[in-house]
């Protein structure tokens, strides 16, 4: 395999390039190559010439999207669309990722791929977006949704990890207040990365659901980083509507991985192991 990987300076963009090890081509950034520019797109993919683009290129600031939706969408649909165009055109598969958040969180089960998306919000609209425009260019494609995305360095739009700004709370003895009543499956950037991969491997196209094992609210998702830090802090448990946050997050985004493991791939470590490994 020849991969591109557009957004190699995230978070998983990072991780990517560590799993494919060799097999990665090209890895860059935004100042090499705009998703949104397609003019950048065609030079990067014409020098490389990849079997495989992944995109790891995404707007993340959920709150951010509702005052700059008009971002979001040039990010999280224009983007992955013309990146998509130009693997058709390259005869390489494109791999997007999206997001639990194009659910509304009203299901009382896991969410398969074929439960109709209804997205509360901006970011979650932009995302659903880019799955239909990636689908509208008819090349092979995969598309995997996945769910609160952990690892070591987190994201730079959100300022670093969850788990890292609440132990940098903690320890500077700043109160802690958590959402309890959003329930979730925590994925860690690692075991996503070498999921994708394998997917890719095993030859699966379409829509596939990829998350951590288990579920947690994001309060007992704080309570145990702070345990596996030993760092003694209490957390106040707290329901959302009581940030008033500009956007609407779903209740309850848990993701059945029913298809991926169809494929004869191992379930993705329960979230705790996976936070274990990530403060390790």
């Amino acid at each position: 395999m020849k991969a591109l990987v557009a957004g190699g300076a995230g978070q998983l963009g990072r991780d990517l390039g560590a799993a494919l090890g060799a097999e990665l081509a090209w890895g860059g950034g935004r100042t090499e190559l705009d998703i949104t520019d397609p003019a950048s797109i065609d030079a990067v993919v014409r020098r490389v010439q990849p079997d495989v683009i992944f995109n790891a290129a995404a707007y993340n600031k959920v709150d951010g999207a509702e005052s700059e939706s008009g971002r979001a969408l040039e990010v999280n649909a224009l983007g992955p669309s013309l990146l998509a165009r130009a693997a058709k055109e390259a005869g390489a598969l494109f791999v997007h990722f999206s997001t639990d958040y194009v659910f509304d969180g009203a299901s009382d089960r896991p969410y398969r791929e074929d439960d109709c998306p209804r997205p509360l919000g901006a970011y979650g609209a932009s995302k659903l977006a880019g799955e239909h425009l990636v689908a509208s260019a008819r090349g092979e494609a995969l598309v995997i949704r996945t769910s609160a995305v952990f690892g070591r360095g987190g994201n730079r739009q959100k300022g670093g990890s969850f788990i890292d700004r609440i132990l940098d709370q903690a320890r500077a003895g700043r109160p802690l207040r958590v959402v309890s009543d959003q329930t979730f499956s925590p994925t860690y950037s690692p075991d996503l990365a070498t999921a994708a991969i394998a997917l890719v491997r095993a030859k699966a196209r379409g829509l596939v659901h990829v998350s951590g094992s288990g579920s947690c609210s994001w309060h007992e998702f704080a309570v145990a980083g702070l345990r596996l830090s030993s760092v003694d802090a209490p957390v106040e448990a707290i329901q959302a509507a009581e940030l008033n946050l500009a956007a609407a997050r779903p209740r309850y985004s848990v993701l059945d991985n029913g298809r991926y493991r169809g494929y004869g791939l191992p379930a993705l470590r329960p979230w705790l192991d996976a936070l274990a490994a990530s403060l390790a």
